[in-house]
């Protein structure tokens, strides 16, 4: 927990477009490895691609499920939809202040004495509640469940891995690596551009859409390099509507890595200010960035982004 606790940031910010409904709380099946994985050793979760192009994988609470829950980077706290946690009867927790992109609420939370995200990761957690219809999901697994790890995102196999800390893992033919810093547990890192404007980067897995801040559209507006703009209403998981401009920006690059024609949609979401990136140009990388890669990796303990280029392998 934070020295100001129950934080949660970016795509528990931005999740679903405007209008998009989620269904009923339910379980279901996906094939995982075919033996169960020792305590110590990496692991792999099979996750899909939801209708808004966000990551979602099965998890277990106190043995029942799997339960459909996102998987963001941008969330530094658990959550449990309040269907789920009244269907399960879990036990009530104290009330929270709830940080999203679209501004700062006050959010019940419950107990989760069992949260199983494979076959051999199990915690008990203190999980925020939201509204399943505004998450469109059962829940939001955050940061809080997988720090001290590394985390794999394969998009190819669509494969999530999980590697103990303390293990090193050998690269793939064509990655690169970009070292960063943590702040309230999210990877930041600086060798970032957009349209040759520097800037900080922070990924977001819970985003559909990449977004970007007053400072970095303020800079490339003052260049001439922004084009005509889209306007786009986003709903985020507190069932609050964040409206912005998207542009499609030509070039953003990740230390050696280029990405071409990239949607970025720019808003004052209070989310730059609470990573104490407002007045600095800054990005918040959604699914649309990550997955032009095969594989991305956020390794915790060493403070690195691994990305390894589609096809390189």
């Amino acid at each position: 927990m934070t020295a100001w606790c129950w934080t949660l940031w970016a795509s528990l910010a931005a999740s679903a477009p405007l209008g998009a409904q989620a269904g009923p709380t339910r379980e279901y099946s996906v094939q995982g490895p075919a033996d169960a994985a020792r305590a110590g050793e990496a692991h792999d979760i099979a996750f899909r691609i939801d209708r808004d192009e966000r990551m979602t994988v099965p998890v277990r609470l106190s043995g029942k499920g799997p339960f459909r829950f996102l998987v963001d980077t941008g969330a530094n706290r658990t959550v449990v939809s309040t269907a789920l946690a009244a269907a399960m009867s879990l036990a009530s927790g104290p009330t929270a202040t709830l940080h999203s992109v679209s501004g700062t609420s006050q959010v019940r939370t419950a107990l989760v004495p069992r949260l199983e995200l494979g076959r051999d990761r199990v915690r008990s957690v203190e999980a925020a509640l939201l509204e399943a219809a505004h998450m469109g999901a059962d829940g939001i697994v955050g940061v809080d469940s997988l720090r001290s790890e590394k985390v794999i995102f394969d998009f190819r196999r669509r494969l999530i891995s999980i590697v103990p800390g303390k293990q090193r893992t050998r690269p793939e033919p064509g990655t690169i690596i970009v070292s960063g810093k943590l702040k309230q547990g999210h990877l930041i890192v600086a060798s970032a551009t957009a349209n040759r404007v520097p800037l900080m980067a922070v990924l977001d897995t819970g985003s559909e859409i990449t977004m970007g801040n007053a400072a970095l559209r303020s800079r490339l507006a003052a260049r001439g390099r922004l084009g005509p703009p889209e306007r786009i209403a986003m709903k985020s998981v507190t069932g609050e509507v964040l409206v912005g401009e998207a542009f499609h920006l030509k070039k953003v690059t990740i230390g050696d890595v280029e990405l071409h024609d990239l949607v970025i949609l720019f808003t004052s979401a209070p989310i730059f200010h609470r990573l104490g990136l407002d007045e600095r140009p800054a990005l918040l990388l959604g699914m649309n960035a990550l997955r032009a890669f095969d594989q991305v990796s956020i390794d915790f303990v060493r403070k690195q982004l691994r990305m390894t280029i589609a096809g390189a392998r």
